[in-house]
């Protein structure tokens, strides 16, 4: 293996690549959390801004969902005085093609663009019911009572609001699915990385970005990419929540008739 000489101020250890960012990158608008399309509301002549938005305050970040603790890596000791760091021997190592080639990583992929063109096919499908439904009181609203109108507007409402916080949980919940396995890919990648470096005798690996030229040597990606899908074939994904949105054409709970009142009970009788 080449070796570059260099005189660092302090000894070079096996650099850890920077999997997270690269990892999450890659996927891009595959994996990007969803954004609340507006939904369909009755009556309207436009789509709405976005329910419920509290006032932003400076002093306080918008909440995040909650991500996966990651190990934290500690700082190698400092080299004792007069003593001269290591020479570095450097490898470099190609995340994209280890993704590209990763049966995990596409596992994931694939799976996560599954689940959010399911969710976009349900809330498609539900959008349809609402304006139905509206398309139904536009229809019935001379022979309604005024008051009898504004109820049947209000349950169909109530249960557009409520298919909008179901959709936006589902959309939550994908997120932090896409998340938790990245992390786990993440972590394994890591690990290899360290191992092959050892095996090379390499104490700095640079991602492939970062370098312009080098010889094929230098080059580690083939081997961790081999190793890596010997050590993590899959990932075990939590099971997807299809939440309980209301049923495709039920109308909305102040439309549907009352249940006739039970039968009064009959008293025992004397023999």
């Amino acid at each position: 293996m080449p070796a570059f000489r260099a005189s660092p101020a302090s000894a070079l250890p096996i650099v850890a690549l920077a999997a997270s960012t690269m990892l999450f990158g890659s996927l891009g608008p595959a994996l990007a959390q969803q954004q609340d399309p507006g939904y369909f509301i009755p009556g309207q002549g436009q789509r709405p801004a976005q329910p419920a938005q509290r006032p932003a305050q400076p002093a306080q970040r918008p909440a995040q969902p909650a991500q996966p603790n990651r190990p934290r890596t500690e700082a190698p000791a400092p080299l004792p005085a007069g003593q001269q760091p290591p020479d570095a021997v450097i490898g470099i190592v190609d995340v994209p093609e280890i993704q590209r080639v990763s049966t995990a990583f596409n596992q994931v992929r694939d799976e996560i663009e599954r689940r959010r063109a399911k969710l976009n096919d349900d809330l498609q499908r539900e959008q349809n019911n609402w304006r139905e439904q509206q398309q139904q009181l536009a229809n019935q609203r001379a022979s309604l009572a005024a008051d009898q109108l504004r109820e049947r507007e209000r349950g169909l409402q109530d249960r557009i609001t409520d298919s909008q916080r179901i959709f936006r949980e589902r959309s939550r919940t994908i997120e932090q699915a896409a998340q938790q396995a990245l992390v786990e890919i993440e972590q394994a990648l890591g690990v290899v990385i360290r191992q092959v470096a050892a095996s090379r005798k390499v104490n700095l690996v640079l991602p492939r970005p970062l370098v312009i030229f080098n010889d094929p040597p230098f080059d580690l990606t083939e081997e961790v990419a081999q190793q890596f899908n010997k050590v993590l074939r899959s990932v075990n994904m939590p099971a997807e929540a299809t939440g309980t949105e209301p049923g495709a054409g039920a109308p909305p709970a102040a439309a549907r008739p009352a249940a006739p009142p039970a039968a009064p009970a009959t008293p025992p009788q004397r023999r």
